[in-house]
């Protein structure tokens, strides 16, 4: 059986993209071959993908139905600090914190829209 080991991000411009992404997660990229694409090791063989060339995904009608998720350990009071610090750097809070069946969560986005979660560790 394989699992999946990439996860594609559509961008309209990878390398401001990469610097929100390094400054908010403070990772770098492994692999940025050319101003279209990048990747992050996240650990496990697993990246997380950067790619310019799918304009029509970043389309205002199209409806964004995954998320980059954040789950950290330490519970509410975790949560609530992670997102201040990443107000700090002028984040777009697109869901405050609030309480979900799995904990404390929030959501922010990424300079194109797509939704960064922070949740807790399950």
């Amino acid at each position: 059986m394989t699992s999946p080991n990439m996860f594609i991000t559509y961008v309209s411009d990878v390398a401001r993209t990469v610097g929100f992404y390094r400054q908010l997660f403070g990772i770098t990229p492994e692999f940025f071959p050319s101003p279209g694409f990048a990747t992050f090791a996240l650990g496990g063989g697993v990246d997380l993908a950067l790619w310019s060339a799918h304009d029509v995904a970043l389309a205002d009608d199209v409806v964004r139905t995954s998320e980059v998720c954040l789950c950290l350990p330490g519970g509410a009071e975790a949560i609530e600090a992670q997102l201040n610090t990443w107000a700090d750097h002028g984040v777009t809070v697109l869901e405050p914190p609030h309480d979900a069946v799995f904990g404390r969560t929030a959501v922010v986005a990424d300079p194109d829209g797509n939704r960064i979660r922070i949740a807790p560790v399950d």
